[in-house]
């Protein structure tokens, strides 16, 4: 591989790259991004000697021009490689960086930004000298490495008070893969995303959830709490190359005062520790705000993680032209990036 290869979401190599790697989860998987329907999703790797460094990125279409932007997948990504980065050459970095940046050049992308994964800081050491690198909240993860007893026990009081009420309340927690119980779940979900009035991006369809819980790539398991034989509320994780993230939940709204999901968040870690998971990563708000769903999450695990994004403007000229097109001499005060699709 003299220069670098780009390979599309179809191409059997793309497990092959990231399984070889020596820190990876679920969303750099190629199953996860089969999911993005409409963008095209790549995995570009920049090989040098026995190692590499790869990131998939999604490249997006800008409306009105033959120009394109790239950002990630929904969740954590960023680079991956199959050598620490301690001993990855600083060579190695650079040929990364200028592999990338004549791919962009080449493909006409004028701005780059992903999300990068809090449990692997080796990232934002790659992109140091390309773009910025931003830190933006924060994130919650139970260690699995310590004792189970220790685990709970940094539980806050009042959370191992209101898993034992909920138990004494008789809800229990079953995992399933039943389509009717997903179905349930769903509904759940939906119902849950009105109530906080969530963001139409979270508003996932059924046929996600569905291709979701079937992906071959990573373990997807859903956890449903019942009360009097039905589903009350319902958490789905993942589990790949040991680590455990929570991805969605939802609670029926007139079940929210036996506070389910508490006992649900307990027994993913039980399974996660059950697993041989190293982490059971809880993330962390909506979008970059510390708001109420991180603090729920803060009920677990005084274990936090930085939460950085990467961004890079690779066109500065085409980019302004777009913001000024857009904006005119109104720019809004905003981090909001890329800022032509503010």
């Amino acid at each position: 591989m003299s220069n670098y290869l780009v390979f599309n979401v179809h191409d059997s190599r793309w497990n092959d790259i990231i399984f070889s790697t020596l820190q990876y989860d679920f969303y750099h998987s190629q199953s996860y991004h089969l999911l993005e329907k409409e963008k095209e999703a790549v995995l570009f790797v920049s090989k040098f000697d026995d190692s590499f460094i790869a990131i998939p990125l999604v490249i997006r279409s800008i409306p009105g021009s033959d120009l394109k932007d790239c950002t990630s997948v929904y969740g954590y990504c960023g680079p991956v490689s199959n050598i620490k980065f301690n001993d990855l050459h600083p060579e190695a970095i650079n040929q990364f960086i200028n592999r990338l940046n004549s791919f962009f050049l080449e493909r006409k992308i004028i701005s780059s930004f992903s999300r990068l994964h809090p449990l692997f800081p080796f990232q934002e050491r790659i992109f140091k000298d390309f773009g910025e690198v931003l830190a933006l909240n924060k994130t919650v993860a139970i260690d699995l490495k310590q004792p189970a007893e220790n685990q709970r026990l940094n539980y806050r009081k009042s959370t191992r008070v209101h898993i034992r009420k909920a138990l004494e309340c008789g809800i229990t927690v079953r995992r399933t893969s039943d389509i009717e119980d997903l179905n349930r779940f769903i509904d759940i979900y939906y119902e849950n995303m009105q109530r906080v009035n969530a963001n139409s991006r979270y508003y996932f369809s059924r046929d996600y959830f569905r291709n979701f819980m079937n992906a071959s790539d990573f373990l997807s398991v859903l956890l449903v709490a019942e009360k009097d034989g039905e589903i009350i509320a319902g958490v789905v994780v993942t589990i790949c190359n040991k680590i455990m993230q929570y991805h969605l939940s939802a609670t029926l709204n007139e079940m929210l005062i036996f506070s389910p999901m508490k006992l649900l968040f307990d027994s993913a870690r039980v399974y996660a520790n059950e697993m041989g998971c190293t982490y059971c990563h809880l993330g962390g708000g909506y979008g970059n705000e510390n708001d109420s769903l991180y603090n729920f999450k803060t009920n677990f695990s005084n274990d936090f993680f930085e939460f950085k994004v990467w961004r890079k403007i690779i066109n500065m000229q085409a980019y302004n032209e777009l913001v000024a097109n857009k904006f005119g001499a109104n720019i809004p005060v905003t981090d909001y990036f890329p800022l032509y699709r503010y």
